[in-house]
């Protein structure tokens, strides 16, 4: 791997010691002397930090120009202006009113916001992409049911814009989905207490469930991309833990979209394996 010999070779055009990057990295010169010399590698995490410092991206960083993994990562996976005019269009053809409304709230409310950055590109991804994705993913899946769709499209915004359910223009199933899909951390509250009580309101709750297990196909789909190694850890075994009974759960509870859960059921088992098997060629 040529993250070593890259370290080593943009130091040194910064005209920066080991220890000065160490120092600057909170870590030790050892530290530094190890990745270098390809003995270990940084953290996923601290990568974002050395390429700030040394004024390049993580693409660049873990490229080997000696092989053929020199490749680029997408910023997106889809142009948040196409899903917005596909859903429109959707929207307009086929009387679905809610979406139509939840588009434009959903469009303004999350104006200026944006996704966390990838480890691997300083591109700036809309927020919008997110819940336009999960969309036009339901619709393409067959599930296109007015409420479930706004739901969907609203399913953040009362958590990252600071609205109430009330205040969604949808009707009151499709604001009770959101209501319930919007997690509220409290300080004082048992984190993994009150993680287990959210996925329990989620659960006995139809709309909800589905929204949560797309917006979670969705998430793990792009997560590598953003989440340092601890974070992706952490949220494999929340996946696990949480979703996939929730994913089962859907696929009995809520036959009329059995395929679709199998085919997101299929799609969740694939990447976490894939990530899992990454994490363990890591250690």
């Amino acid at each position: 791997m040529a993250i070593g010999e890259n370290i080593r070779k943009l130091r040194r055009k910064q005209d920066l010691t080991q220890a000065a990057l160490a120092e600057k990295l909170y870590v030790t010169s050892q530290a530094v002397s190890q990745w270098e010399r390809g003995v270990t590698i940084p953290d996923l995490a601290k990568l974002d930090e050395i390429a700030a410092i040394l004024h390049t991206t993580v693409n660049v960083l873990v490229a080997d120009r000696d092989s053929d993994r020199n490749f680029s990562v997408k910023d997106s996976l889809s142009s948040a202006e196409h899903m917005f005019s596909r859903m429109i269009t959707y929207a307009e053809t086929e009387n679905l009113r809610q979406t139509f409304h939840a588009l434009q709230y959903m469009k303004e409310k999350h104006a200026g916001q944006f996704r966390k950055p990838s480890l691997f590109s300083d591109a700036k991804v809309p927020y919008i992409t997110h819940p336009l994705l999960m969309a036009c993913h339901a619709h393409a899946l067959r599930i296109r049911e007015d409420s479930i769709l706004a739901a969907v499209l609203l399913h953040d915004v009362c958590e990252e814009c600071d609205v109430t359910p009330a205040e969604l223009p949808v009707s009151d199933e499709a604001a009770e989905a959101v209501a319930l899909l919007t997690y509220r951390k409290d300080p004082a509250a048992d984190e993994k207490a009150a993680r287990k009580a959210y996925y329990s309101g989620i659960t006995g709750n139809r709309i909800a469930t589905i929204v949560k297990v797309l917006d979670r196909c969705n998430n793990i789909s792009t997560m590598a991309g953003a989440f340092s190694e601890e974070r992706l850890v952490a949220y494999i075994k929340e996946t696990e833990e949480y979703v996939m009974p929730l994913l089962d759960h859907a696929r009995r509870t809520i036959p009329e979209y059995a395929d679709a859960f199998f085919i997101i059921r299929y799609h969740m088992n694939s990447v976490l394996e894939s990530l899992k098997s990454m994490l363990l060629r890591l250690t």
